[in-house]
C-alpha cells in the first residue's frame, strides 16, 4: 500500500472531533508562521482571498459534484 492510500485509511478513522481539532492544528500553525514573518501580514487581503478561494475549489467540487 502507498503512502497516499495508507494515510487515506488513517484520516477515514477521524471524526467530527478530530477533523475539527486538526483545522485548529492548521490555524494555530498559520498564526505561528504570522508571528515568526510578520512582513506577510502587510501583503494586500485580496492575496489571501484569492488564495482562500483557491483552497476553496477542490472541496467545493467533491462536496457538490462527485459521486
Amino acid at each position: 500500500m502507498g503512502l497516499l492510500e495508507d494515510m487515506d485509511q488513517r484520516v477515514k478513522k477521524f471524526g467530527l472531533i478530530d477533523v475539527k481539532l486538526a483545522q485548529c492544528v492548521a490555524m494555530f500553525l498559520a498564526l505561528i508562521i504570522a508571528k515568526l514573518i510578520p512582513g506577510i501580514m502587510h501583503l494586500s487581503i485580496w492575496w489571501f482571498v484569492g488564495l482562500a478561494i483557491l483552497c476553496t475549489i477542490k472541496p467545493f467540487y467533491v462536496f457538490w459534484f462527485e459521486e
